[in-house]
């Protein structure tokens, strides 16, 4: 009996290293346009100096925050001025589990408009800090709080 069938064991390391090769040449082509001048570290002629950054905006405040400006807010607008400043004021919100005291509150109508501006701490998870606040009486007998920002 005789075999006419044809060994293919000389023609699989030609497959294998044809694409071995191939891999390595597509690697190398699809690599080469990250080097061909894409990053040039070592010459400052390429960098736009025209280009400036702001400042990152801020997050918006927590709700925690938020609810406590408004306790805040509540406190300052339903005190009585004349007897904050011999007394300081205590507040205290349920929801947050913050607290703190108003030392401070001076009314002034400058503008024809009615303002309050105050001091007080806030004790809370975070800490205890120092704020300064200011609210106004806006139409229809309501109080807007227009700042409320960490004593400097």
């Amino acid at each position: 009996m005789e075999v006419i069938a044809k060994s293919t064991h000389h023609t699989k390391g030609f497959l294998r290293r044809s694409g071995s090769l191939l891999l390595i040449g597509m690697a190398t082509l699809s690599l080469s346009g990250c080097m061909t001048g894409g990053f040039d570290f070592l010459s400052d002629s390429k960098v736009d100096r025209s280009v400036s950054t702001g400042t990152v905006p801020q997050n918006p405040p927590s709700t925690d925050t938020l609810s406590d400006e408004m306790t805040v807010r509540n406190a300052v607008t339903s005190a009585d001025v004349g007897k904050v400043g011999a007394q300081p004021l205590a507040w205290a919100n349920a929801s947050t589990g913050s607290a703190g005291v108003i030392d401070t509150i001076v009314e002034n109508n400058d503008s024809g408009q009615v303002c309050r501006q105050f001091r007080t701490t806030r004790h809370s998870y975070d800490g205890i800090a120092k704020f300064m606040g200011k609210t106004c009486l806006v139409g229809g007998g309501n109080w807007q709080l227009l700042s409320f920002q960490p004593e400097g």
